[in-house]
């Protein structure tokens, strides 16, 4: 393996500015690369999208035909909007499952093909945004990453940059430590750099564009990294190779597994991650294909390409200020795809991972600053010339936290309906009123059609992929045999059932932030495994609580449907259940109850090493008095 310079003795590598061009989202751009492959695609996008459409549309045929027996009003069209826009993305969660399929059974049949030969070597600089992290944290990963790659036959050359906005200067001095530690050790000749801005402007977006107008035109690729990425070196350089590989690609995202889980909460992401995800990978990396999107991190991109045709404007807001992009990813992939570069995802690269948020507070608080910035992409849609696929990903984006009060809103819809008609809310409120509808009997025999309908296709991606893994001895061998799987299958959809109605409470309550309140501070995501004092959950969860009390009192009444009650109890019991959630099930579970995968039972060795140097940094970070505070994001 060869690296980028030989004196690994400076902060930073002598400058190489690149410019950064701001891009114009009223103008097309010009495309700035040779025509792509020609790939069949259009049969996937087909199989994904018309099925969900047709299942779509004969629900709504029913549901019509059922509201229609007594007349239809501009409510109950309403309502008939809200169940098929709630409807549709469940289906293309299904269909996209499917067609994953499809894609699998149709790679089994056909020989692997390898890994993509590496053409021009490439320069690589792997960076590291980091904001007041735990420094044993992200050196301890950097530390396993580089000697992991330093063992693997690359032609490719690489350096590593620590790009630093932290403002905290105690943090920073266990930086400038944990630098000295991580070099100390690290392979010959590999060069680590880092640096520290003062001001964080524009937050990660200012931290990578300072990286690319300083130092950008001494590398051919930037492999981006948050600060709980952790890849190993196969994974890097299979991405180096692929990109090396496809000269008209400008980014190559990989599909980062959690690792790291021990909590309640964290272990049902990552069990869900695991067992479910690789389908829903599969598919949508088969229907998207060139077109594909960016997640911010573990992904490989070409810094030229990104420099020219990538850089992010400011917004304007209501009052005229400057609005800063900020889930910038998917907008990014936009722009590199409207200038002729192809977006890729390759599921099936092992070896990247991240770590998920231990509680389901932390989880929320993550999920406003995402909604905040996904909603922002409904202002992106007219961008001249994206390309349909690339808007679908900012819709869809947008419509992720959006569906949250549309299930919102049904529920209270549902609730002053009530039990019968003599019970309907909304009937008799002004029967004199004809703006008011005559209701069907919505809790008989049609309620009970709806629900089980609605549920099967939420829980349908679930149960293809638990089918699978059930049938097959080897899989269920990685998921500690199948009694274990099956259990932690279980615990797991029931666990995700039962927090389903708070976070749609929550999302809810972070659309109507995002939309009539200014942003709020950043702050580092937790990591550890913790727990919240009873004043802060009561605090953080009142709201769901007061809904599910007043439902429950309807219940008592006689006024609310029973086909409610699973989603009152959660509700209800929103502070139990967000304090289970923090429950330690890694160190108190046992057998199935552990919601163990194959990254808990067997840890992947680049996972075991990040944990050794960590715990070296740490060691060196104690005896220099510099012992760090904040977790990793």
């Amino acid at each position: 393996m060869t690296f980028a310079f030989e004196n690994p003795a400076p902060l930073m590598p002598p400058r190489a500015p690149l410019e950064m061009v701001v891009q114009d989202l009223r103008r097309r751009s010009a495309s700035q690369v040779a025509p792509m492959p020609k790939r069949p695609v259009a049969a996937w996008r087909a199989a994904v999208f018309i099925p969900a459409l047709l299942a779509t549309a004969a629900l709504l045929f029913g549901i019509h035909g059922w509201l229609s027996s007594a007349g239809m009003t501009w409510l109950e069209y309403g309502l008939l909007f809200l169940i098929g826009t709630m409807f549709v993305w469940v289906s293309l969660s299904v269909s996209t499952v499917i067609v994953g399929v499809l894609g699998t059974l149709r790679s089994a049949t056909k020989p692997a093909s390898g890994p993509a030969a590496a053409h021009t070597p490439l320069s690589v600089a792997l960076l590291v945004p980091i904001y007041n992290e735990s420094a044993a944290d992200v050196f301890g990963n950097a530390a396993a990453m580089i000697d992991d790659l330093a063992r693997k036959r690359s032609k490719h050359s690489y350096s590593l940059f620590i790009l630093s906005d932290t403002q905290d200067i105690s943090i920073a001095r266990t930086e400038e430590t944990a630098l000295t530690a991580l070099r100390a050790q690290a392979p010959e000749n590999f060069n680590i750099y880092y640096r520290r801005r003062l001001a964080n402007t524009d937050k990660k977006v200012g931290n990578l564009v300072d990286w690319i107008t300083g130092w950008g035109a001494g590398y051919d690729a930037m492999l981006v990294l948050d600060a709980d990425s952790l890849m190993s070196g196969h994974a890097i350089t299979r991405l180096a190779d692929e990109l090396a590989a496809d000269p008209a690609a400008g980014l190559i995202q990989s599909f980062p597994t959690l690792i790291g889980a021990e909590t309640l909460f964290a272990r049902i992401q990552q069990f869900s991650n695991i067992a479910y995800g690789w389908l829903l990978a599969e598919g949508l990396a088969l229907w998207a294909q060139r077109e594909g999107n960016y997640w911010g991190h573990n992904a490989i991109i070409r810094t030229r390409a990104f420099a020219a045709s990538a850089g992010l404007p400011y917004l304007q807001g209501l009052r005229g200020e400057k609005q800063l992009i900020m889930s910038h990813d998917f907008v990014e992939a936009g722009l590199l795809r409207r200038a002729g570069w192809g977006v890729r995802f390759l599921p099936r690269i092992g070896g990247s991972f991240e770590e998920t948020p231990p509680t389901l507070i932390d989880y929320v608080l993550r999920d406003r600053r995402w909604c905040r910035g996904n909603l922002q992409h409904l202002r992106l849609l007219a961008t001249r010339g994206f390309h349909p696929v690339s808007r679908f990903h900012l819709f869809h984006g947008a419509v992720s936290y959006l569906l949250s009060p549309a299930w919102f809103i049904l529920l209270i819809v549902w609730a002053l309906l009530g039990k019968s008609a003599e019970t309907n809310v909304i009937r008799y409120f002004n029967e004199t009123n004809p703006m008011f509808p005559a209701w069907p009997d919505i809790n008989q025999t049609n309620s009970l059609v709806f629900l089980l309908i609605m549920y099967s296709m939420l829980l349908t991606p679930k149960m293809t992929s638990a089918i699978m893994i059930a049938l097959s001895p080897k899989a269920q061998k990685l998921f500690g045999g199948r009694r274990a799987f099956l259990t932690a299958f279980g615990v797991e959809v029931a666990s995700s059932i039962a927090y389903a109605p708070i976070l749609m409470v929550q999302q809810t309550q972070a659309v109507l932030r995002a939309m009539f309140s200014a942003g709020g501070g950043w702050m580092p995501q937790r990591r550890g495994p913790s727990s919240y004092n009873l004043r802060t959950l009561f605090a953080f969860h009142w709201f769901e609580t007061l809904i599910g009390a007043v439902l429950a009192v309807g219940i008592v009444a006689g006024l609310v449907s029973l086909w409610l009650l699973p989603i009152i109890a959660s509700l209800l019991l929103a502070v139990p259940l967000s304090a289970f959630s923090a429950v330690n099930l890694a160190k108190t579970a046992r057998g199935g109850w552990r919601l163990d995968s194959p990254h808990t039972i067997r840890e992947p060795g680049i996972v075991a090493q990040a944990r050794i140097q960590r715990a070296r940094i740490n060691a060196a970070l104690l005896n220099a008095g510099d012992a760090p505070q904040i977790a990793a994001e």
